[in-house]
């Protein structure tokens, strides 16, 4: 990077100097420096922003600036037989011409070079990888969650990470709302996205698109979806089957929690703290760490008990896993919350309660 540094800078005082002594245009020493300067940095500028560019785009941009300049030259031949008396008016007409066409071919050919496949080639042309970006929209519903930002931090997503104005616009409203906690959730979403775009490994985009004749975000998100050909990443259960009836592909956040939960098979130990009763009679409503629902047979009187429990059978819906067990007395433990400290500090397993006989009620 320093040589790089070194080399424009002394490109930049070798022009410099030239137009210093040379005075070109008939200037002065102390403009033509001057000039010089500016014109050295700007090429600099150029090349710079040049390097950034592909392959693919430059020989598009340079194919379609000489079809430019070739039809520049047909049009201006016409126009010149077409205005004989009037060669001002020529001159400017076919400067003209040349500048629409050229920037047009350039443009153009820009643009379109992507679709080159300069693989086929072979040889030099062999080396360019025919790599699609991938772009992937953020929805305000996942941005407030917070949990993609732990996924980007783990690398697991790549590609382009864009940031509709709509939604940004949406997620300020709720940061200025009302109500606390609304409010709340607005301002953690926004430092979640600072969160994001400080990663270094990724590339967060801010995008201008948007949809006056369409009201609902939601529905934004799908016609971007379908414009960019890119995947919406949200944890909203209505937007994730909508996208799917658009033919928009979804990342939903909440299916990948589910796929990462642990493995239960029916038969199986688990320790488990009953935190409420259940819907059905004699049962206790537990959760694990990740938020999955656990349902106790016989658990109704444990509550506030941390309890082994036996996996009797597992469902999993849409909507995530939910765990069934029950507690038997005469086999499973009741273990008390207050434990030594030594046991806790050693790393030791708490002291199980002796179990309730089944002639004696628990105290």
């Amino acid at each position: 990077m320093n040589d790089l540094l070194l080399i424009r800078a002394f490109f930049v005082l070798l022009l410099t100097a030239a137009a210093w002594f040379l005075q070109p245009f008939g200037l002065t020493a102390p403009i033509s420096a001057g000039v010089a300067i500016i014109l050295g940095i700007l090429i600099v500028f150029f090349e710079v922003r040049l390097k950034q560019v592909s392959l693919k785009r430059l020989i598009g941009a340079a194919v379609g600036s000489v079809l430019g300049i070739v039809g520049a030259y047909l049009i201006s031949l016409l126009i010149a037989r077409a205005m004989p008396g009037t060669p001002g008016t020529v001159s400017f007409l076919q400067l003209l011409v040349l500048l629409v066409m050229c920037y047009v071919g350039l443009i153009v050919g820009a643009t379109k070079g992507d679709m080159l496949n300069l693989a086929a080639l072979g040889g030099l042309f062999g080396g360019e990888k025919a790599q699609k970006q991938t772009f992937k929209i953020l929805d305000t519903s996942v941005i407030i969650d917070g949990r993609i930002a732990d996924i980007a931090e783990t690398g697991f997503l790549d590609g382009t990470l864009v940031v509709p104005q709509f939604v940004l616009r949406e997620l300020q409203l709720v940061a200025d709302s009302a109500d606390s906690m609304k409010r709340n959730r607005g301002r953690r979403g926004l430092d979640v996205l600072q969160r994001i775009q400080k990663m270094v490994h990724l590339n967060v985009q801010l995008l201008e698109d948007d949809f006056p004749q369409i009201r609902e975000v939601d529905l934004k998100l799908i016609e971007l979806g379908k414009i960019y050909d890119c995947k919406i990443i949200t944890n909203d259960f209505n937007l994730n089957k909508v996208a799917q009836l658009h033919g928009v592909e979804v990342l939903n956040i909440n299916e990948l929690a589910n796929a990462l939960k642990p493995i239960v098979l029916p038969g199986e130990t688990m320790r488990v703290f009953i935190l409420k009763e259940g819907k059905e009679y004699n049962q206790g409503v537990a959760y694990l760490d990740d938020g999955t629902m656990v349902v106790v047979d016989n658990a109704k009187r444990l509550i506030s008990k941390t309890i082994d429990i036996s996996v009797t059978s597992v469902l999993q819906t849409q909507a995530g896993k939910m765990i069934f067990g029950r507690y038997d007395e005469r086999v499973h433990h009741i273990y008390d919350k207050s434990q030594p400290a030594e046991r806790v500090k050693t790393g030791e397993a708490p002291l199980p309660e002796k179990a309730a006989m089944p002639s004696q009620p628990p105290h």
